[in-house]
């Protein structure tokens, strides 16, 4: 069985990403010469500071920063400064429009560019991008993302740009061109901050991926406009043993017939499967390997009534679970004990990092773990299709420094 899911954030991550990025280019044409000049000639001798954050204040006369890092900034507007208002993506000024102090509000991301004073900034130029429009912005890339969809590589034919995917039992071919931008996460992460930019060549069987792109009509194909790749482990079984003080677990994973330890750290996202929500995914894994249409006795379905194809049946199960994970009820790692059946997403042991770490780890999975007891039958994707940005868990809005 494979479980693939997620850090907090992942799809809205890609966004504030791009975002950053884009801001990035547009802060280097403050940068220099031109800001001196600017600088010069209103007559500030202090040198030109430039800084990226969040506006967590506002007043008459200018606003309040908060950095990545925390710091918090006063940015003093005078009348001569420039306020210029972006849309999220803009790579440079040319669809800038004018704006105003009052423009700034709680929430906004800013790029300051200014002279510093004993009191903080005093800014020469102020480029603004709004929060609601970040926000509509990530929605539509997280919709994006949610329409392509992950799976375990199961082949690649670098040469015909040609990958199959498998989502629950249904195979997805992902077609590559050259204009496709592909990423790979860096080892023992799964921040989008990290990725670098990556080729179909290093793509290898047994590699998770999120794809973005069109679908045709049967969804057996998806013409990828971009795509992330990584490494995971994927575990589940009955939990061997609870280490509180090293905040660790062990298990036999099903698929390999192996011991495994596996850390919990603050960032896993542990999650409780309802047993009724359990028992019906079960049941679509039980119709699907046996080919037939009803779901097994005992057992209702809510909702949509399942697909009649068994592969069907079984891809919708995983791909449901995926997509349902940011809402289920929350677990921490007091609340497991030895004998409670998970379905574990961990990076993979590492330099600098020996033992496996929780991406997500799922309780409550006991009737999937009977309905394949050999553990493969599901695979989820390993990152959130659904939840907050930022992974889905929060943290700042827009681009980061």
């Amino acid at each position: 069985m494979r479980r693939m899911k997620t850090v907090r954030g992942s799809i809205r991550g890609w966004k504030r990403s791009a975002l950053a990025v884009g801001l990035a280019l547009i802060l280097g044409l403050c940068a220099g010469l031109a800001c001196a000049r600017q600088a010069a000639a209103q007559g500030a001798a202090p040198a030109v500071q430039q800084m990226m954050g969040t506006v967590e204040a506002t007043s008459a006369s200018g606003f309040t920063l908060t950095t990545a890092a925390g710091q918090k900034v006063s940015v003093a507007v005078p009348a001569s400064a420039k306020v210029l208002v972006v849309a999220p993506g803009s790579k440079d000024l040319s669809s800038a429009t004018q704006g105003t102090l009052a423009d700034v509000a709680v929430g906004d991301r800013a790029l300051v560019s200014g002279a510093t004073e004993a009191q903080g900034v005093t800014a020469l130029r102020v480029i603004l991008m709004k929060a609601q429009a970040i926000e509509a912005s990530q929605e539509a890339e997280e919709q994006a993302w949610r329409k392509g969809g992950g799976g375990i590589v199961k082949s690649v034919d670098a040469a015909a740009g040609k990958i199959v995917i498998t989502s629950g039992l249904k195979a997805v071919t992902v077609l590559v061109s050259p204009k496709t931008v592909i990423r790979r996460y860096a080892p023992g992460s799964v921040r989008f901050a990290d990725a670098r930019p990556s080729t179909i060549g290093e793509i290898q069987k047994g590699d998770q991926l999120l794809v973005k792109g069109a679908r045709s009509a049967d969804g057996s194909t998806i013409t990828a406009d971009a795509l992330v790749t990584g490494s995971f482990g994927n575990y589940s079984g009955l939990i061997a043993s609870v280490n509180q003080q090293t905040g660790t677990i062990s298990l036999k994973d099903l698929a390999t017939k192996k011991m495994v330890t596996v850390a919990v750290t603050p960032a896993s996202d542990l999650r409780s499967l309802p047993t009724a929500v359990a028992a019906q995914l079960a049941a679509q894994m039980r119709s699907a390997g046996h080919g037939g249409g009803r779901p097994a006795p005992g057992a209702q379905w809510h909702g949509t009534p399942p697909p009649q194809n068994g592969a069907e049946r079984a891809g919708q199960a995983g791909m449901s679970l995926s997509r349902m994970l940011s809402r289920l009820p929350t677990e921490t790692l007091s609340g497991l004990k030895k004998g409670d059946a998970v379905m574990i997403v961990a990076t993979l042991p590492g330099p600098g990092q020996p033992t496996a770490q929780a991406v997500t780890l799922l309780t409550g999975v006991e009737p999937i773990l009977r309905a394949s007891p050999k553990g493969q039958s599901m695979t989820l994707s390993p990152w959130s299709l659904g939840g907050s940005p930022g992974g889905e868990g929060g943290g700042q809005e827009g681009p980061q420094q």
